[in-house]
């Protein structure tokens, strides 16, 4: 007889005795450790941040362009070449101005339109040519750097509109560090084009489909939701039914007390989701893991003082970006385990106790970022852990910047390695969305859609088969934008750029390889098709052992690594 890993758990709980079982339960860490894995990777962590496409950071990789007063970047020997820009796209490029460079002063810009009809209509049926009207509004970079209350003056040239620009290593500079010393892909998207909440969903459950309810400017194809934000209780472990919609842009989750509270935002035109995600089948297996983002608890809350968390403050959090601008810490529409009844917190419920972080109580899996460091601290790491920066360093232009990015990323990523979990663990950074900015590469048309919000191959179509809709699943537009995606471990090539094709999905399949035997989410979801991580990876090493420690202000390495 051939058991499954849910078997066999059943079977481990019948074997134990009283005495046994009861250690494994008070002891998570112990319980967590025993599950098998089929890479050496027995922690997971995922740095979901915000609208970038792969140009714009990525664009001249290795080759930085050093000026004084910035920290300089110089690639190692045989550092490999990316399919970023070089010759006609930065001299002659078919847009309205030619991608130019931005400086480190030049680092909080203006938002740019990341929208799934938008974003197509740039790609002008793949001449990719009209970035510019669709994604950048027609705006140079003397105006969007104003438009932000940016005191630098454009280094530009006119024409210079700000959607073709991009930063190198003297701005970007922890990632181009991370990508040298382990491995980058130069050919990673989206699954589907489109902002932040659709992203999202991709990353968590490789579908936008299964929309319950939700506003029509967020969701095509199904009805608007009746109840409050947060009235509805969750239930745990009880994924319901995909319901007849798609999920195309931002709306707030339908089981968040803070919904409408970010953005201001009808607290009633939120989204509820049906179907599975990858936490469910992590919580039907029983591995361990959760969503940590800042600002999910009350400023004043410390781990494992439960007493601690006002419940009445989790929307109100906030710190300063580098402009000293204040920005609400918590997003809504960037937490996508909250849109599906079994797996929400709808009040922000603190877990019982560090000890508990990442298993089954009161907070279902979803935390504050706090959690995260005190169950590293403890030893308590869950096996996947999702992690989302606060809005002031989680990238996302209009309110956050890479140097404020940076920080974010260096900080944990230092954590991490000075952590006892370290050698076996692997943190995959990738954005949520492109933001609109200039990429010169299209994807291929994988799924498809005939709306009247697409236009990628023709007016009201995406790819001409109508029959490769997966499952009528319409406005699941994708491959998406290009995006950065960096896998930082001791199990991870280095100064590696791997080119197969992934997208957020990927991080999906990775998890059902590593700890689920496989399993899909099936219902037309992107794991069944996407590409895997796994060439990113060396798990034939004999002693991995690889730190890089950098610091967080200039992203340079301090001499802490090895």
């Amino acid at each position: 007889m051939v058991f499954s890993r849910r078997d066999s758990l059943k079977l481990l709980r019948t074997m134990l005795t009283g005495t046994a079982l009861a250690a494994m339960i008070a002891s998570p860490a112990a319980a967590q450790s025993t599950a098998t894995t089929a890479t050496p990777v027995k922690h997971l962590v995922v740095i979901f941040q915000e609208n970038v496409s792969f140009d714009h950071y990525f664009a001249t990789y290795p080759e930085a362009l050093n000026p004084p007063g910035e920290p300089a970047f110089h690639a190692a020997p045989n550092t490999p070449s990316v399919n970023g820009l070089n010759g006609p796209l930065l001299t002659r490029n078919p847009n309205l101005s030619n991608p130019q460079r931005l400086s480190r002063a030049e680092a909080a810009t203006c938002d740019q339109d990341h929208g799934y009809t938008h974003e197509q209509q740039a790609y002008d049926f793949g001449a990719m040519d009209l970035f510019v009207q669709f994604t950048g509004a027609g705006l140079t970079r003397q105006q969007c750097l104003s438009a932000e209350k940016n005191p630098a003056q454009s280094t530009g040239t006119n024409p210079d509109y700000a959607v073709m620009d991009y930063y190198d290593g003297n701005t970007v500079t922890g990632l181009w560090n991370y990508a040298q010393h382990f491995a980058m892909s130069d050919n990673s998207y989206s699954d589907t084009f489109g902002p932040s909440t659709p992203g999202a969903f991709n990353v968590t459950a490789a579908n936008t489909y299964g929309a319950i309810c939700g506003p029509s400017s967020a969701v095509h194809g199904a009805p608007t939701c009746s109840a409050d934000p947060g009235s509805v209780a969750a239930t745990p472990g009880s994924p319901v039914v995909p319901g007849p919609g798609t999920t195309y842009s931002d709306a707030d989750p339908n089981f968040d007390i803070c919904s409408g509270t970010q953005d201001k935002r009808a607290a009633n035109a939120t989204i509820q989701m049906g179907g599975k995600n990858i936490g469910d089948a992590l919580n039907a297996s029983g591995i361990s893991w959760g969503w940590f983002q800042g600002g999910f608890a009350s400023p004043d809350y410390v781990p494992g003082q439960p007493d601690s968390d006002d419940l009445s403050a989790v929307c109100t959090g906030a710190h300063d970006n580098i402009l000293g601008q204040s920005q609400v810490d918590y997003n809504p529409h960037h937490q996508p385990f909250q849109y599906y009844q079994s797996t929400a917190n709808p009040k922000h419920t603190p877990p019982t106790s560090v000890a508990a972080i990442g298993q089954q109580d009161q907070a279902n899996h979803q935390y504050d970022l706090k959690d995260f460091f005190a169950a590293v601290d403890a030893n308590n790491m869950p096996a996947v852990s999702y992690l989302k920066a606060s809005d002031y360093q989680d990238g996302h232009p209009g309110y956050s910047d890479p140097l404020d990015e940076q920080t974010f990323l260096v900080d944990t990523i230092n954590h991490l390695q000075q952590s006892s979990s370290w050698k076996d663990t692997s943190v995959i950074i990738l954005y949520d969305d492109s933001d609109g900015w200039y990429d010169h590469q299209a994807g291929p048309v994988v799924t498809q859609s005939r709306t009247e919000l697409d236009a990628l191959t023709a007016q009201a179509q995406c790819g001409p088969n109508n029959s490769n809709v997966p499952d009528n699943q319409q406005t699941r537009c994708g491959v998406g934008m290009r995006q950065p995606l960096v896998v930082i471990s001791p199990w991870s090539k280095a100064n590696y750029v791997d080119s197969t094709l992934t997208t957020q999905a990927s991080v999906v399949q990775f998890i059902e390889d590593n700890w689920l035997g496989g399993e899909r989410i099936g219902g037309g979801a992107a794991d069944a098709w996407t590409g895997s991580l796994n060439g990113m990876f060396d798990f034939g090493q004999s002693n991995p052992n690889r730190t890089l420690m950098l610091d967080p202000a200039t992203g340079e390495p301090t001499g802490g690594g090895k």
